[in-house]
């Protein structure tokens, strides 16, 4: 019981990337919306050691319509945030979450005045 482990302050890499409070509100105030004009049914939300990924699917069965990842290795170069398509081409990358999830929007504003 003598063993003192000390708390790492600015020490190794975290052992998992996450969604911080806001992007969560952000991304899930999207999906709600998209839900409501009956487009996405799913989400999954997968957090690893380099990446944390959100997945929206149009039915649980498929392939994600969406993935909107955040890997902070990447925030120096391209951007943290990246929206990949269906096919996995990525669609969209930036430092910034709302520029990257701007095309989904406008699908979104589409999709409700059809």
């Amino acid at each position: 019981m003598t063993n003192v482990t000390p708390f790492p302050a600015n020490g190794p890499k975290p052992a998992q990337t996450g969604f911080d409070r806001q992007e969560l509100m952000r991304i899930m105030d999207l999906y709600g919306r998209m839900v409501t004009a009956g487009h996405w049914r799913d989400y999954a939300i997968d957090m690893g050691k380099d990446a944390a990924i959100f997945s929206a699917f149009r039915r649980s069965a498929e392939r994600p319509e969406y993935r909107i990842e955040k890997r902070p290795e990447l925030r120096n170069r391209q951007g943290m945030w990246a929206l990949i398509g269906e096919a996995g081409a990525v669609l969209k990358r930036g430092a910034e979450l709302g520029p990257v999830l701007a095309p989904v929007e406008r699908k979104l504003m589409r999709l409700i005045e059809e």
